[in-house]
């Protein structure tokens, strides 16, 4: 930490630095400050300028090849050097960028520099994080080579019976003599058989570049979509001289995007509501350098909640997200900004917006377009300028850039400001998106209950979609009230709002679908002494609140019953307490320590008659209630409580809550952590957002019963021991076996 021009030198001592490894968060590692410089957008964690600097040495073969290096997120201002000559700067700390290192390149030892500012405060809404934070690559190809990002695959037709790939390569020769090549595109299945191919000459003239154009026919494609996610994987060849130079390897799946005024969203032909979430970048206490494991377990909760598509809010995310949403089938909206010419506080994109945004957009689209996960670009997030005429120049020249770039995907952004008092939307903004993307569309006056209906009405050509929506508000503790006389419970009312809009969103087709915030709380964006946002369906140690089970009774198919609250609550008996269920049975019956409080009937959507009058296609159902939960007034007496859930009078599921149970609702004792072998402890948490305890420390409060420790591999293959003890309860251990990986990529040191 701290800035020393003289770093950028190759002679500079750096003995006394401390060693790590990439990606690596520096924010995250230190201690929560009332007064930190980031404020509570930042989670009250440091920043500050830090350098980093790597020692290597390549290998006699690499002479005469090209050498580049690949950055996936620096946050933020990165300025890079390879032996004392410096390669340039990205402000944009979410932007992933490139630098040709091959004319600086040495024998013996190269020394790459990068300085990161993360110091002008604040620059950021949400928590940031500080330093290389996502993963680095060095690149060495021939000279005769596919570009950086430079395969383009898109699936222009599209059906069960065949489909055609057209695929565009960008080749480079930076050699200094012409070459005459082959290009052999050969498209692979998930069963590693190669099911079609296109071959194609062309001659490269020397120091110059050229894009082949091909398409391939595929009969009996295997389409992807969110409930079967195929894949193929298309291995481009080039073959100089009848030798192979270059081969690179790019996933994509086959499937047709078809977006609708009337329809909504259709995917391969069938209508697909988006089950959607917002999500930031961080990954709680491991900070923005998050392992790819924990986004794999966070999108399986997410997958199993019946989420079937997410915002990148506010910026593009780490590549490896969009690989995981491209295996599991989540439909991806990949946003750019949070903000244009016009800022939101003091130090963010705003600055460099004008001098930036074409290079970044342009990188970010040429990243992540082969994506099949990706279906949607957002231009921005509740940009100021979208009330300004300026503001519809600036989305002119976005849409423009989108376009050119990737004319096979629609593009909105995500606005707040519609139907604003204090000033709205400009029509041609909204008119100019292919897409009109609304931010809590039922925030002002008679559009809390008519929802799109308004604009629907009045602009039948919109295609409309919810960008950010209010959601079912869980509570971080349940409460009855600080009055022990009477009972006020916190937890009865959140869901109301969210559960009116979904009403809305699920039975108007034209309404492409709906992102709500958030689906996991997340670091920022909040006030002393709150370290984060509690807006998430997810905690931040990946534990499930109430309003999952919401959602996961609306979006999935599966039968849900989800009781609440706890049912411990000594000094409360006799008192009334509001017992809720989440459910997508048609009837529930609690009962309390084997006494029936009664059957409970909800339907949605509700139907009306069929076929004549006073007949039903489904048995009908005499509702008890129009919300999309259940609730019943209980005498709180200790022991057990239970709910039945029945399907057509079949009972499908059952949930039980008894006041006996291991987890101890309320207690928040210390617990130690302690690890061997060959792991370490990267963060402890408890889901607390309020706790300003460091997360790199080795002991954690529990938080309604619960503490949670993230273990990382050091690398080595072999054991780790985890040890949990606390005052009063017998230590408990765990073993974890850790693997080598079969990785066809290389660390530096392996170079030699």
């Amino acid at each position: 930490m701290g800035d020393d021009s003289s770093a950028s030198k190759t002679a500079f001592n750096d003995n006394s630095w401390r060693l790590l490894d990439l990606p690596h968060d520096w924010s995250i590692e230190g201690e929560f400050k009332k007064d930190s410089p980031t404020g509570g957008g930042g989670g009250y964690l440091p920043t500050g300028i830090a350098w980093y600097r790597k020692e290597f040495v390549l290998p006699s073969s690499v002479h005469g090849k090209q050498v580049s290096i690949q950055f996936d997120g620096v946050y933020m201002n990165s300025e890079v050097w390879i032996n004392g000559h410096y390669l340039g700067k990205r402000p944009n700390g979410y932007i992933s960028f490139v630098y040709d290192l091959t004319p600086y390149i040495i024998k013996g030892k190269n020394t790459l520099a990068v300085r990161v500012d993360n110091s002008e405060q604040p620059n950021s809404r949400w928590y940031s994080g500080s330093g290389i934070y996502r993963h680095v690559w060095l690149n060495i190809t021939n000279p005769v080579h596919i570009a950086q990002w430079g395969t383009y695959i898109t699936t222009p037709q599209v059906d069960s019976a065949s489909a055609t790939v057209a695929i565009k390569t960008k080749i480079e020769n930076s050699g200094q003599s012409k070459s005459n090549a082959v290009l052999i595109s050969t498209i692979i299945d998930e069963n590693g058989h190669e099911v079609a191919n296109g071959k194609q000459a062309f001659l490269l003239s020397a120091k110059s570049s050229d894009e082949c154009s091909q398409d391939i026919p595929l009969a009996a494609p295997a389409l992807w979509s969110v409930g079967e996610p195929n894949l193929y994987t298309l291995r481009s060849t080039i073959i100089v001289h009848e030798k192979v130079v270059d081969e690179f390897q790019s996933t994509f799946g086959i499937r047709k995007l078809e977006f609708s005024n009337i329809n909504g969203f259709l995917l391969n032909g069938k209508r697909v509501k988006m089950n959607g979430v917002c999500l930031h970048h961080d990954g709680g206490c491991v900070g923005a350098a998050v392992p790819v494991k924990i986004w794999e377990t966070r999108l399986k909760l997410l997958k199993e909640m019946g989420c079937n598509a997410i915002r990148t809010s506010h910026n593009p995310v780490a590549p490896e997200f969009l690989d995981l949403c491209d295996k599991m089938g989540f439909l991806v909206m990949d946003e750019a900004f949070d903000a244009w010419e016009t800022g939101k506080v003091k130090n963010d994109y705003h600055l460099y917006f004008d001098q930036w945004w074409t290079i970044d957009v342009r990188d970010q689209i040429f990243r992540d377009r082969n994506h099949p996960s990706v279906v949607i670009w957002s231009a921005g997030n509740e940009v100021p300028d979208q009330t300004k005429d300026r503001g519809v120049d600036l989305l002119r020249g976005l849409l423009a850039t989108f376009h050119w770039q990737d004319p096979t995907r629609p593009v909105t952004t995500a606005n707040d400001d519609i139907a604003a008092d204090n000033g709205q939307t400009k029509l041609a903004f909204l008119e100019g998106e292919d897409i009109v993307g609304y931010n809590y569309a039922n925030r002002w006056h008679e559009r809390r209950e008519l929802y799109y209906s308004l604009d629907h009405q009045d602009h039948p050509n919109w295609k409309m979609t919810g960008t950010e929506s209010v959601p079912v508000r869980n509570v971080p503790a349940y409460s009855l009230g600080a009055d022990k006389s009477m009972v006020k419970a916190n937890y009865a009312s959140g869901m109301i709002e969210a559960e009116q809009l979904w009403e809305f969103v699920d039975v108007h087709d034209y309404v492409i679908g709906d992102f709500m915030w958030t689906g996991i709380d997340y670091l920022g964006e909040s006030r002393w002494p709150g370290k984060a946002a509690f807006s998430g369906q997810i905690d931040m140690t990946n534990r499930p609140k109430d309003g999952y089970y919401f959602y996961q009774s609306q979006w999935s198919d599966k039968p849900v019953l989800h009781l609440f609250p706890h049912w411990n609550w000594p000094g409360r008996e006799g008192q009334i307490i509001p017992v809720l269920a989440y459910t997508n049975c048609d009837t529930v019956e609690l009962f309390v320590n084997g006494k029936s409080y009664g059957l409970k009937v909800q339907e949605f959507p509700h139907q009306g008659h069929s076929g004549a009058w006073n007949k039903y296609a489904k048995p009908y159902v005499g509702v008890t209630t129009a919300d999309l939960h259940l609730s019943w007034d209980v005498a709180y007496e200790p022991g057990t409580i239970k709910a039945v859930g029945r399907k057509n009078g079949k009972q499908v599921i059952v949930d039980e809550i008894d006041d006996q149970g291991n987890v101890v609702p309320d207690a928040d004792i210390m617990i130690n952590f302690t690890i061997s072998g060959n792991g370490k402890i990267a963060g402890v948490d408890n889901g607390d957002t309020r706790d300003d305890t460091s997360f790199k420390q080795n002991s954690r409060k529990a938080f309604n019963g619960h503490a949670f420790a993230v273990i990382q591999s050091t690398g080595k293959q072999g054991d780790i021991l985890l040890t949990v003890q606390t005052d009063g309860l017998r230590e408990a251990a765990v073993t974890i076996n850790a693997q080598k990986t079969n990785s066809t990529v290389m660390d530096f040191e392996d170079l030699r």
